[in-house]
């Protein structure tokens, strides 16, 4: 089932945030701290229940087995045109439960969340050093719009 995250999520959130933390920490320890939190459950609650902030997750036999945290964006100003998009701040599944295709049911429901709230795209970033989360997006359908590029001093 996946539903909008809510209060009583936010041990099995906050457990999914430390599994990201830890990958993206093995990619780039110059930018990711080996531990820390990316909020405190107060702003986890903030998220949970901001409507452009929506969070989902997955729960199989009551545990939370994934989520996706997206954010309702607006643009539009000069050059570029008036669109709203929904962008996935970060989705994860739990490790132990990987190839189970919770991940693409996750990212299915925010494409057709994102379609009937009239979005015109769906966008998030991957870092170049996780290239199973590169492979996975691109099995889905998504193309780079853009490239970030830096050079590390």
């Amino acid at each position: 089932m996946i539903r909008k995250a809510e209060a009583r999520d936010l041990e099995a959130v906050n457990g999914l945030l430390r599994q990201v933390l830890a990958v993206h920490h093995k990619g780039r320890p110059d930018l990711f701290n080996a531990v820390g939190k990316k909020y405190t459950d107060d702003e986890l609650l903030d998220i949970f229940a901001c409507p452009d902030t929506p969070v989902f997750v997955y729960e199989k036999d009551g545990a939370v087995l994934g989520y996706a945290f997206c954010a309702i964006q607006r643009q539009g100003s000069g050059s570029l045109k008036e669109i709203t998009t929904l962008y996935v701040d970060d989705l994860c599944v739990d490790e132990r439960a990987r190839r189970a295709h919770i991940g693409t049911a996750l990212f299915e429901y925010v494409k057709a969340y994102a379609r009937e709230r009239g979005c015109h795209n769906l966008t998030l970033h991957v870092w170049a050093c996780n290239p199973e989360a590169e492979a996975f997006y691109a099995a889905l359908g998504l193309k780079p719009q853009y490239t970030c590029m830096e050079t590390v001093l």
